[in-house]
């Protein structure tokens, strides 16, 4: 930061929900700032409030645009509580000079096992079989599944959670192959895992799971599955989605599985999060092989601790003129 922060006029506003634990630490760390606590604020009662904060704490819900942080006027750092930033204008916040930080680690194991999870669930026809016991049927012979034993998983992404995928799924004896660009066949071997070619990794595996970030530009990954891509799947291949929405073209997602190209469909992130009326979106949730939950990836009681307060350390740290242990102007890459 260049402008130094006088401690009498700190103010700190969180605009989603994170743990207790975060808050405290803020507290007790600085005890002069003040710190508001406003969930659910609409886009133009954040615009008109902004004005007067010093740093601004968010998690996925509340958009941070650019104009947001041009009429924030003396924030000095955002904050988010979780992995990804694709909800914050980086380059706006360059521009500004205002900090951006994040934590990528307090979740890590979380989302690694919400997407083992929704893997089995795949496999064995959990949520559909359990509707149906609900329902008062006995459909034995209709949930017929598959052992994920000996099976290839494709992970896109081998960064901080995907590697935590490959090692539990390894755990499963499922055959492990991978791709990233920027990890060498090097530091798959480590994990048991084959870095291969996208191309290669979607013709191979039985199961995909995406664990890249979200990035724009010629080389970003925004819909980095597509129509051809999908077309490259085996048939009867199930794909996992618990990194971000806009990964994939749920568009042509809904096509492949109209055309009954995929066993599966597990989504826990959306390109609009609420769905609300999106009709692409409503037609992929009311599909029948589709499995879905609402972006709960990092729910879980220790990752909200987690993440609450790593970045409240970041954020005392900014607000105090020293160098955040991870604070960027965040140029992601796949590994993230």
């Amino acid at each position: 930061m260049t402008e130094t922060v006088r401690s009498s006029a700190l103010r700190i506003l969180v605009a989603d929900r994170i743990a207790q634990e975060g808050i405290d630490l803020l507290r007790k760390a600085l005890p002069e700032a003040h710190i508001d606590i406003r969930l659910g604020l609409g886009p133009e009662q954040l615009l008109a409030s902004i004005g007067s904060y010093t740093a601004l704490i968010v998690r996925s819900e509340t958009q941070v645009a650019a104009p947001l942080l041009a009429a924030a006027k003396r924030l000095k750092i955002v904050g988010r509580a979780g992995a990804g930033v694709d909800n914050i204008d980086l380059d706006a916040a360059q521009r500004l000079g205002i900090m951006v930080v994040n934590s990528p680690t307090g979740n890590i194991i979380a989302a690694a096992e919400h997407t083992i999870a929704m893997l089995l669930a795949l496999a064995r026809h959990i949520p559909s079989a359990n509707s149906s016991m609900k329902a008062g049927k006995w459909e034995k012979s209709r949930f017929l599944g598959v052992e994920v034993r000996q099976k290839t998983l494709g992970i896109i992404g081998l960064g901080k959670v995907g590697k935590e995928v490959a090692r539990r799924a390894r755990g499963l004896e499922m055959q492990v192959i991978a791709f990233d660009p920027y990890v060498s066949p090097e530091h798959g071997s480590p994990l048991g895992v084959t870095m291969l070619r996208l191309e290669e990794v979607l013709r191979r595996a039985d199961f995909v799971t995406m664990h890249a970030p979200l990035t724009s530009g010629p080389q970003g990954t925004h819909r980095l599955i597509g129509a051809y891509e999908l077309h490259l799947l085996k048939p009867g291949a199930r794909l996992i989605n618990c990194a971000r929405g806009g990964l994939i073209d749920e568009e042509a997602l809904l096509s492949a599985l109209k055309e009954d190209r995929l066993a599966g469909v597990a989504l826990d992130v959306f390109s609009q999060e609420p769905v609300r009326d999106d009709e692409v979106l409503q037609q992929l949730l009311a599909h029948p092989l589709v499995i879905v939950t609402p972006h709960l990836g990092g729910s879980t009681a220790e990752a909200q601790v987690n993440v609450a307060i790593d970045v409240a350390r970041q954020v005392i740290s900014a607000l105090r003129e020293r160098v955040s242990t991870r604070a960027e102007t965040m140029t992601y890459a796949l590994t993230t």
